[in-house]
C-alpha cells in the first residue's frame, strides 16, 4: 500500500489523460474559457463537469469502473466495503463493488424521513475497512460530511476515491482536517494537457483556464 497524502494523488499519470480524454469526448467535462458557466454557488467558472454522463457511454463506463478498481487497490489494499456518496458516487461504487466482489452501502444527504431514518443503507459492521465513492471533488464538503458519517457508525474509513477533481487548495485543507487520504483518475491539471494536447483548447486559452483554479473567486469578479 502507498503512504498517503492528503491531496489528490495521481500515480499513474497515462491513465489520468486517458480518463481525462474520455470525459472531454463524451462531454462530461466541457470548457469555456471565454464563455463561463455559472454554478449553483453562483461561481462563474471556464469549466463544467457532470460525470455522470460517463454512464452512458459502456466503454467509457467500463474504463473507468476498472481505473477505480486499480487504483484503490494500488493505493488503500482491499477494503471490507465500498460506499458510495449520494447521489454521483452511488452508480460509481456499485460498478466497482461488483468488480471487486464486495458489499456495497451508501450515503444519503440527509438522514431519510421516515421508515428506520436511515442516514446509511445497507448492510454493514463496526470495524469493517471501507473506500468512499465520489464522482467529483470540489471543496470537499459533502464527501466530508459522508466520512464523518461513516466513523460515526464504527466504520473505519480507509480513504476516497474520485473521478475528478479540481484541485483547489480548500480541498486538500479538507481531507486533512478530517483525517482521509483521497485519490483521483484525473485532475484539472490532466485536464488542461489532455484538453491541449488534443486542440480542444489553445495556448491563449491557458491563462484564463490556470487563474481560474489559483483563486476562483477572484476570477468570477473579473467577468
Amino acid at each position: 500500500m502507498k503512504t498517503l497524502y492528503f491531496c489528490a494523488m495521481i500515480e499513474n499519470k497515462d491513465r489520468a489523460l486517458k480518463v481525462a480524454e474520455l470525459l472531454l469526448k463524451v462531454k462530461a467535462v466541457k470548457l469555456q474559457p471565454n464563455d463561463p458557466f455559472t454554478w449553483a454557488s453562483g461561481w462563474k467558472s471556464p469549466i463544467y463537469c457532470d460525470n455522470r454522463v460517463t454512464l452512458s457511454h459502456p466503454n467509457v463506463r467500463t474504463f473507468i469502473r476498472q481505473a477505480f478498481c486499480e487504483c484503490i487497490l494500488e493505493m488503500f489494499g482491499k477494503p471490507d466495503v465500498i460506499a458510495g456518496v449520494a447521489t454521483g458516487g452511488v452508480p460509481q461504487g456499485v460498478l466497482i463493488a461488483q468488480e471487486l466482489g464486495l458489499p456495497f452501502i451508501y450515503i444519503r444527504s440527509s438522514a431519510k424521513g421516515h421508515g428506520m431514518g436511515n442516514l446509511i443503507e445497507g448492510a454493514f459492521e463496526p470495524g469493517q475497512k471501507v473506500i468512499v465513492i465520489e464522482d467529483l471533488i470540489s471543496t470537499g464538503g459533502s464527501s466530508i460530511k459522508a466520512v464523518e458519517s461513516l466513523k460515526e457508525a464504527g466504520l473505519i474509513v480507509k480513504g476516497l476515491a474520485a473521478i475528478f477533481t479540481y484541485g483547489f487548495k480548500q480541498a486538500s485543507e479538507n481531507f486533512k482536517n478530517a483525517d482521509c487520504p483521497f485519490v483521483t483518475l484525473t485532475d484539472y491539471t490532466f485536464l488542461i494537457e489532455q484538453a491541449l494536447n488534443s486542440n480542444y483548447v489553445t495556448e491563449n486559452d491557458l491563462a484564463q483556464l490556470q487563474n481560474w483554479r489559483e483563486n476562483p473567486s477572484v476570477w468570477m469578479q473579473n467577468k
